[in-house]
């Protein structure tokens, strides 16, 4: 008998062990808020953000806009692991497995790498955990009022979505140290 269960947490634990959460480490600070481009959306200080709206409850904020742009601003590393930490994995981890509630507004936002890459590595550990909870029936049962529109579909479905979410952005923020290396003529590794 398949264990869709086990499948479905190694298909992210064997990405994050073996490839992202490697790339990840020694990430710097100047790694963390670097703008390759103008007028990057990043976490910044309290008061600094130029983006119509500013999100967070602490010293950071992480610059938004609804509707967003069209296109979009260019995103940076903090900006992109502060997305993964909140939209795609503390929300989740409130809604289905316990977590304090959060959001964009209400999260205090990392002002070191260090201490983003410590709010991601618990984010990650607690949804792990949380879909191992769900066993192979909590999979089948549907995501409920939080997925909105698609309350309806599955656990499965859910968790597979969020872990091509955590692989896509975690791949971008790879491929942005790569850039910054080579951009700010560093030895590659």
């Amino acid at each position: 008998m398949t264990d869709w269960n086990f499948l479905l947490r190694d298909q992210l634990t064997w990405h994050w062990n073996a490839q992202l959460r490697p790339r990840l480490d020694g990430l710097t600070d100047d790694e963390y808020f670097w703008e390759p481009v103008p007028d990057c959306w990043n976490v910044r200080p309290r008061g600094t953000g130029t983006a119509p709206m500013q999100g967070g409850s602490g010293a950071m904020t992480i610059d938004f806009a609804f509707p967003e742009p069209v296109p979009p601003p260019f995103t940076t590393i903090a900006w992109r692991l502060g997305h993964v930490i909140v939209g795609v994995l503390a929300m989740r981890n409130a809604s289905h497995f316990g977590r304090t509630p959060t959001d964009y507004w209400s999260f205090e936002y990392a002002a070191t790498a260090a201490e983003a890459l410590e709010q991601l590595d618990a984010e990650c550990a607690a949804w792990l955990a949380g879909v191992e909870s769900l066993g192979e029936a909590g999979l089948a049962e549907p995501c409920g009022e939080a997925e909105g529109p698609f309350a309806e579909r599955s656990m499965a479905e859910l968790v597979l979505h969020i872990h091509r979410e955590l692989i896509h952005h975690l791949s971008e923020v790879c491929l942005l140290r790569d850039l910054h290396l080579h951009a700010n003529g560093a030895v590659v590794r």
